[in-house]
């Protein structure tokens, strides 16, 4: 189909009556018009039901924030949409062998390999490579389609063989289990290092199906000082399939950055780490030869005024949260005692602060947690990694299981265009 445009509206369907594909390229160019949202499905029915499918959304606004455009819904929705309502794109669809391509103008956002053996839930049992044709869907609102083209392939023995090998093992992995779940799969807290590239994040975040966050540290001593080195590396990830965080460092952020430029994060986040004690001291609690401590219980008091008082930064996220120094983590719940965890809850809740559980530290422990579910905070999963291997958010999903933590506890970042 070209050289028409074709509108699918108010729930709508067109359906390919007599294809059948198994291994095939499709292309098709489409608009979401205004809040419009829709899908592609194949390996569908000629009534365009069961099947995979693929997302067709730029709604900033939608509730379910997290199916952006070229989610292959349920198995890896993406948060980060690489394009604009009311304009035109690209989608490239590419299904050979056991593996599932989805591009965005070009850019390759998904790249799905089916196990031998996939997990999916009773209501996601029809998401299984088949065959069958192919069905443009809009949900709400209206979408239009220009151009389709389909290609068929033909996939051997010894690809599948090789993809298969290459496959998740889907038994053990958490991460489709909260693609299933409908939980949005979102790491707020990555750092680009020398040994974890733009291309390797790419190639990293669509292998585990995570999405990621990228965050440069921002303060004075580090690698963004100013609000025009701000500008220069936000244009540099204009299109990028990444949402946009910043890290503000130290104390001295908020005036360091102005408030026009730290609003075109989609969100800011800072932790409690670093302060001046009551001896003049400046103090980095993760390094010991700056952690000057007499009193223990003292100390541990002198940390809990500091994160109040960090709550009045204006910042989005509370991260790397109630830290504490080597000398101290051995006996952190002993610490951290409940009268301590409420005045930083009533800080965060008097701020409408929203709290990170962090995978590098294993912090903060399940009773804050807890407690911060039931005062009505909002929470975000965050690595902060020190390198390229930083795991798949494993105390956090630990913790999202024992504290009972749905899609509706996590933060919605702002998400800028």
């Amino acid at each position: 189909v070209s050289d028409s445009i074709i509108q699918i509206g108010n729930a709508g369907k067109m359906t390919l009556k007599n294809g059948k594909f198994t291994d095939f390229e499709l292309l098709v160019t489409a608009k979401t018009v205004g809040n419009g949202k829709g899908e592609i499905r194949f390996h569908t029915d000629a009534r365009g039901n069961d099947g995979y499918a693929v997302a067709l959304s730029n709604d900033l606004e939608n509730p379910q924030w997290w199916t952006k455009t070229g989610s292959l819904l349920s198995v890896r929705n993406l948060v980060k949409s690489t394009v604009k309502k009311d304009e035109w794109f690209d989608v490239r669809i590419k299904v050979e062998g056991k593996k599932i391509d989805v591009a965005i103008n070009d850019e390759l956002l998904v790249e799905y390999i089916e196990p031998s053996k996939p997990y999916r839930t009773p209501e996601n049992t029809s998401k299984i490579l088949s065959k069958g044709t192919l069905s443009l869907q809009s949900n709400e609102g209206i979408i239009e389609i220009k151009s389709i083209e389909i290609k068929a392939l033909k996939a051997d023995k010894a690809l599948i063989d090789s993809q298969l090998a290459e496959a998740i093992d889907e038994s053990t992995d958490d991460i489709i289990r909260l693609h299933q779940a409908n939980f949005p799969v979102l790491d707020y807290h990555v750092h680009l290092k020398e040994d974890l590239t733009l291309d390797l994040a790419k190639s990293q975040s669509r292998k585990y199906g995570i999405n990621y966050a990228l965050a440069p540290n921002c303060g004075i001593g580090f690698p963004i000082t100013n609000d025009a080195q701000v500008v220069e590396y936000l244009d540099k990830m204009k299109g990028q399939p990444f949402v946009q965080a910043m890290q503000g460092e130290g104390r001295e952020w908020p005036v360091t950055f102005s408030k026009e430029i730290r609003d075109q994060f989609d969100y800011v986040f800072t932790d409690a780490m670093t302060f001046i004690d009551r001896k003049g001291n400046r103090t980095r609690l993760w390094m010991p030869d700056e952690v000057f401590i007499d009193n223990e219980q003292k100390y541990m008091d002198l940390i809990v005024e500091k994160i109040v008082m960090v709550m009045d930064e204006p910042m989005d996220i509370y991260v790397n949260p109630n830290f504490l120094p080597d000398a101290m983590n051995d006996r952190y719940d002993e610490f951290w005692t409940d009268e301590r965890q409420n005045k930083v809850i009533e800080s965060m809740i008097r701020t409408n602060k929203v709290l990170e559980i962090n995978h590098r530290y294993k912090i903060p422990n399940k009773s804050f947690i807890e407690k911060a579910k039931a005062a009505g905070l909002k929470f975000t999963f965050g690595t902060n990694n020190f390198n390229s291997d930083f795991g798949k958010l494993e105390y956090c999903i630990q913790m999202m299981k024992e504290c009972g933590l749905t899609a509706q506890d996590m933060y919605k970042p702002k998400m800028t265009e």
